[in-house]
């Protein structure tokens, strides 16, 4: 990627107002001054313009409203601002919304990863393992799950070599985008990188996901919901700790190469809520907010499990760490008081 203070380098960022995105680019825009960001972003439900205005009026960054599965208008971004890089956030992901109505899912996830992927492919290539001239080093990054891997037994942790498995229209929307990212590498040598995380968490997640809907439902006096036995365990990375691996996966990994960027936080659901729900008793506590509960945790409720609810995801990190020397700044403790804080502020 052409770094030099003599032209900038323009790359689109697809999703950037939902909540991985939004934590990237104000990350990505402070720590490389010789990029300017486009942001295509269809501000569906789970993403927010608010979330973005630490950045409002930044001179190397533009918001475009508009979405993936526009052809037309993902050609026309690429030409007129001479993108070099992708990075593709852009996804409806979740789980329980995919069960319920998967149609958006194979839509978004898979037809607009295509659109551009193939967009990309014919603005920086003129054939075939041939890059135009001063396009060589356009990079294209897939941000992926972990879920594509399927569900781990209490043992053994999912590698790039895992054999992809899917268990929910989501994963497989997922999985499927990841194999024409790879199918692009090897049939038309484009230079493309793909990352597969475990659970985020964090500043700006949607307050449809985990650790938000136990925020928000304690700080209610409403029931906490938890499926199943709660024993469901995920490893989970603070999203911070995310965004830096993105940004060496897009910057040094190998092209064609996937990376699985995981926090080594593994966590029972139940733990996570009941760690909340001290931590919650401490810094906002029930009877201070006109409550009678004695602790937050009596709010805590086991709800009908959802179809196929994988078991375990956990993810080897060794790759990523080796090769690009990523480490996690965040252990769990740490990242989620940093969470809880941050919600107790937005929430009041």
């Amino acid at each position: 990627m052409r770094t030099d203070n003599s032209s900038m380098t323009n790359i689109l960022v697809t999703g950037g107002a939902g909540f991985i995105g939004s934590n990237f680019v104000p990350y990505f825009l402070e720590q490389h001054p010789g990029y300017r960001v486009i942001n295509l972003d269809l501000l569906t439900y789970a993403g927010s313009l608010d979330n973005l205005k630490e950045i409002a009026g930044h001179s190397r960054y533009l918001f475009i409203h508009g979405d993936i599965r526009n052809r037309e208008l993902v050609d026309r971004l690429l030409g007129e601002h001479d993108i070099r890089g992708v990075i593709h956030f852009a996804a409806e992901s979740h789980v329980d919304n995919s069960i319920a109505g998967p149609d958006v899912f194979i839509q978004t996830n898979i037809n607009g990863t295509f659109n551009l992927l193939d967009s990309a492919r014919r603005f920086w290539m003129d054939g075939p393992f041939h890059s135009k001239s001063g396009y060589e080093h356009c990079r294209f990054h897939q941000i992926s799950t972990d879920e594509v891997y399927g569900s781990l037994s209490e043992t053994g942790l999912f590698t790039e070599s895992t054999p992809y498995a899917p268990n929910s229209p989501y994963s497989a929307s997922k999985a499927s985008a990841d194999h024409l990212v790879r199918s692009y590498h090897h049939t038309y040598g484009m230079n493309v990188v793909t990352s597969n995380c475990s659970n985020n968490y964090g500043p700006k997640q949607h307050q449809e996901k985990l650790i938000p809907t136990i925020i928000r439902s304690a700080l209610a006096g409403n029931p906490i919901p938890i499926y199943g036995d709660g024993r469901n365990v995920r490893d989970w990375l603070y999203v911070l700790d995310h965004c830096r691996g993105i940004d060496l996966v897009f910057h040094q990994g190998r092209s064609g190469e996937s990376y699985n960027i995981g926090g080594r936080n593994e966590r029972e659901n139940i733990y996570i809520a009941t760690l909340i729900c001290k931590l919650l008793d401490r810094l906002a506590p029930a009877r201070g907010r006109g409550s009678d509960l004695e602790s937050y945790k009596d709010l805590i409720t086991f709800v009908t499990d959802r179809p196929g609810h994988d078991r375990r995801y956990a993810i080897d990190a060794a790759k990523s760490e080796s090769e690009l020397g990523w480490r996690a700044e965040e252990d769990f403790e740490s990242g989620l008081l940093k969470t809880v804080q941050w919600y107790l502020k937005e929430l009041g």
